[in-house]
C-alpha cells in the first residue's frame, strides 16, 4: 500500500472509533434524543396553536405555548407514574 491509502485506512478506522463511541454515549443518554424529539413534536404542534388563536398570537408565542403543553404534559405524566409506581424511583 501507498503511504496515502495507509493514512487514509487510519483516518477511516478512527472515524468508525469515533462514531462508535458517540452511538455508545447516545445509548446511555437518552435525555438529548427526548428533547430533540420534543422539538420536533412542536414542530406539529405550534402552528396548530397558532392557527387555533386566529393568528392573535405571534409565531414565537405559539412556539413557547407549544413547548409550555409540551413539558406541562410530560411533568404531569412523570408525576403520575411517580405517585402509583414509586418503587421505581
Amino acid at each position: 500500500m501507498k503511504p496515502v491509502h495507509i493514512r487514509r485506512a487510519i483516518a477511516a478506522s478512527q472515524v468508525l472509533e469515533e462514531i462508535t463511541e458517540i452511538w455508545c454515549q447516545w445509548r446511555r443518554q437518552k435525555l438529548p434524543l427526548y428533547l430533540f424529539l420534543a422539538m420536533c413534536f412542536n414542530l406539529v404542534v405550534a402552528p396548530l396553536v397558532y392557527a387555533a388563536t386566529g393568528e392573535q398570537l405571534s409565531r414565537s408565542q405559539s412556539w413557547g405555548l407549544g413547548l409550555l403543553g409540551l413539558v406541562t404534559l410530560g411533568l404531569s405524566i412523570y408525576l403520575f407514574f411517580v405517585m402509583f409506581v414509586p418503587e421505581k424511583f
